[in-house]
């Protein structure tokens, strides 16, 4: 028997299984690291090429991906928005390890931002990009559009998204005068080049500050992932704080231009926060269930499965329940190319037995020492409570899934924490 919220770590250990057997057939490391029974961590290596291959495609859905990101080059981490996550990624690991992050982040969150990345569960940036819009009669603006194609296409899990611009030092006569930077989303152009414009939003700076300077643009951001053709950018105008009818050129202020030519790292971008573990590319559960078992069915696995030393025991000493060593390596399965972070994760497992008496340490439930009692009397009829996880972690992987756009994603449940028997 089992406890009522064993089915949640049933399929939490699911996931986890998932990682368990990923072995690469022709090379030295295997990308896992399990305990062999005897206090030692030793590399795993049984899958054959095609089971191998198998196992990637179930990975790769569990990361809701339809296929294994192709990139031309390495990772330019130089960037802003991959330096945006990178910098997310790392608070969110200091707050694994301790209640708050010893450092504040170098891109200056906010309030309302450290609020949507604790809700969120997908944080994907965009890199501004060149895209043409003909020959624009607003002289003293700038257009900045992002590629949003690849962002989930339900809008109603869309928390929040923000257009970011830096802003750098400039020399001014008068480093204390007001500037009004308004971010437009642009509906439309006329065939003399005229714009037809919404005001998005607005934010208050001064000719003498320098730092990121952030737009709350959820409503442009929303209409894109509904209509992905009304896309056509955003229009960024300035003017005095108190003469909205004068223009002035961004760069007077030291607006950073869009597509790199200023300093490294601080081209514009947009951040986007969703909800409720939004599917990217396509991605179905239903199909991927059927595609699952159709695998399973048709193509099997080897026997070095039913050796393999987390389903054959028979070669331990009897050990109590207690939480066992397993490490899966990206970089071992050479996955450096598009996981940017982190290198592998420590996901480990349950094992052991659950024998009368079930001490404190064993972290059984009340159900559990009842089934106990029962199995000594009936041991034929009633078997013994199960080792499985009584508690489990999230982890963060951030990975890209283009040249430019970077993901930041949260899977709860992939790490044992605590063991008890159930």
């Amino acid at each position: 028997m089992r406890t009522a919220n064993m089915s949640d770590h049933k399929t939490a250990w699911r996931c986890v299984t998932l990682f368990l057997f990923i072995v690469t057939s022709e090379a030295v490391l295997s990308g896992l690291y399990i305990d062999n029974g005897v206090d030692q961590t030793v590399i795993h290596h049984s899958m054959t090429r095609h089971e191998k291959l198998l196992v990637e495609h179930e990975i790769l859905d569990l990361l809701g991906l339809g296929e294994r990101p192709r990139r031309s080059g390495s990772p330019p981490l130089d960037r802003s928005a991959p330096s945006f996550l990178l910098d997310v990624y790392k608070q969110l690991a200091e707050e694994h390890e301790q209640a708050r992050p010893t450092r504040s982040s170098e891109m200056a969150l906010s309030g309302e931002e450290q609020q949507a990345i604790d809700e969120s569960d997908l944080i994907m940036t965009f890199q501004s990009k060149k895209h043409h819009l003909g020959a624009l009669r607003h002289g003293h603006g700038r257009h900045v559009w992002f590629e949003v194609a690849g962002a989930p296409s339900d809008a109603s899990s869309l928390l929040t998204a923000e257009l970011r611009l830096h802003q750098a030092a400039t020399h001014t006569e008068d480093p204390t005068s007001l500037y009004t930077v308004v971010a437009h989303r642009v509906l439309s152009v006329d065939n003399v080049g005229v714009l037809k414009m919404e005001r998005v939003a607005a934010v208050n700076t001064s000719a003498g500050a320098e730092g990121w300077l952030e737009f709350n643009v959820t409503s442009a951001l929303s209409a894109w992932l509904t209509e992905p053709t009304e896309n056509r950018g955003f229009f960024i105008t300035l003017h005095p704080h108190t003469q909205p009818e004068r223009h002035v050129k961004p760069e007077e202020i030291g607006l950073e231009e869009p597509h790199g030519s200023g300093a490294d790292g601080k081209q514009p971008f947009l951040v986007a926060f969703f909800k409720n573990g939004p599917k990217l590319g396509g991605w179905d559960a239903g199909a991927r269930r059927k595609r699952e078992a159709r695998r399973w069915r048709t193509h099997g696995y080897s026997d070095n499965y039913l050796r393999n030393p987390l389903t054959d025991t028979s070669h331990w000493t009897t050990r109590s329940c207690e939480i066992q060593t397993l490490y899966v390596s990206f970089k071992d399965l050479e996955w450096q190319d598009w996981i940017i972070a982190p290198d592998g994760y420590s996901a480990y497992y349950c094992s052991g037995e659950c024998n009368f008496p079930l001490n404190a340490h064993k972290n059984a439930t009340n159900h559990a020492i009842v089934q106990t009692l029962v199995h000594l009397l009936n041991p034929t009829q009633v078997p013994k409570p199960s080792c499985a996880p009584i508690k489990l972690a999230t982890i963060s992987v951030l990975y890209y899934t283009d040249d430019s756009n970077v993901i930041l994603r949260k899977y709860k449940n992939m790490v044992v924490k605590t063991c008890g028997c159930h």
